[in-house]
């Protein structure tokens, strides 16, 4: 069992996170909402920007890391649900001002945003869940040498509204990862931007986490899913199956069935022992209280996978006035150096770094 730090930064209540060297000065600084904590202590903040606020959110439900206009500092990547604009927000070389904010897109309500590799060329593209419109992908104008130019082509993979979860991998091992969805998923064209990607409704995982991990869970070869109910109770996977046919199914297991509100997942080997565990926890008021045990105790959890008997570890747990959960958009990596993969948990319970200190004595 792994021993953590937890240490409580500022008094920040945004539901997203992310790590990155904010001000070029070689250390890690943590970026959440309105704010920039400087590293390493993190005890010095610096304002990014206002937020629009409605009720006790903040209207940020993601704040990932990429250069978009080729400077060499790494800007912000956003979007929300009430602005329901596609954002990103300008670094000002870490000077300790405001940044701009540019628009890329209004494509609707954004449930948060996540960003893999869809085309296989060695850049992330942005990936918005948006569920009352169809599913796109951004990808960044780069330069001959692989710098942004501020410009974004938009791909639109669909023709019915996207719905709540999303995630991307190799589902049919073709080599190519498809995007899926809480229904079904899309398998990408060979041209990954130059057709339609065909549908393939084969289950239905209920309003999902954000992301749906693809992940071969009891290592058969095939792909499986791992499903986070995001405004219910339950944590689940789904083993793929295929018969003698090739037909394909998926039977569902239970992975924690009594809390609620598993919106994140990560996969991560945050233990040092060569496999990737999984790490989640419950979003807190995600809907200010209106979803089934929202107002439970909160906690962060990471699992031991054992091809599929999943172990949970808790790293936090409790009333949250005291305690943390994972927000909508969570950080792993290692902050300090010493080998270890901290966790940076935003919520609107509080912002808060877990150190890992290695393995208990």
């Amino acid at each position: 069992m792994l021993r953590f730090e937890k240490t409580r930064i500022g008094n920040v209540t945004s539901e997203a996170a992310s790590v990155f060297d904010v001000n070029h000065d070689g250390v890690l600084d943590i970026v959440s909402g309105e704010y920039w904590f400087e590293g390493p202590d993190f005890r010095k903040k610096h304002k990014i920007r206002p937020i629009q606020q409605v009720e006790d959110y903040y209207d940020d439900f993601c704040d990932y890391p990429m250069d978009v206009n080729g400077d060499g500092y790494l800007d912000i990547i956003t979007g929300g649900w009430w602005g329901e604009t596609l954002r990103w927000i300008e670094n000002p070389h870490g000077q300790h001002c405001e940044w701009a904010v540019h628009d890329i897109d209004r494509p609707g309500s954004i449930e948060t945003i996540r960003f893999w590799d869809v085309d296989g060329d060695g850049h992330v593209e942005i990936v918005p869940n948006t569920p009352g419109v169809p599913q796109a992908i951004y990808k960044l104008q780069r330069d001959e040498q692989g710098r942004g130019r501020e410009a974004f082509d938009k791909f639109v993979i669909n023709d019915f509204p996207s719905g709540h979860g999303l995630g991307f991998g190799d589902i049919d091992g073709d080599g190519r990862g498809e995007i899926i969805l809480s229904t079904g998923w899309l398998k990408a064209p060979e041209e990954t931007f130059q057709a339609r990607w065909s549908w393939h409704p084969e289950f239905d995982l209920g309003c999902a986490s954000v992301p749906i991990l693809v992940h071969d869970v009891n290592g058969d070869g095939l792909a499986d899913l791992i499903v986070g109910q995001a405004h219910n109770y339950g944590l689940a996977w789904y083993e793929q199956r295929i018969d003698s046919k090739g037909e394909r199914s998926w039977i569902k297991h239970d992975i924690d069935p009594y809390r609620s509100q598993y919106h994140d997942l990560q996969l991560a080997d945050i233990d040092n022992d060569g496999e990737l565990e999984l790490i989640t926890g419950q979003r807190y008021r995600a809907h200010c209280g209106r979803d089934p045990g929202e107002l439970d105790p909160i906690g962060l959890y990471y699992f031991k996978i054992n091809k599929g008997r999943f172990e949970r570890f808790t790293v936090d747990y409790g009333d949250p006035e005291v305690s943390s959960g994972a927000g909508i958009y969570f950080w792993v990596t290692d902050l300090d150096g010493n080998g270890w993969k901290d966790i940076v948990a935003p919520g609107k319970e509080g912002l808060y770094l877990f150190r890992n200190l290695g393995k208990a004595i």
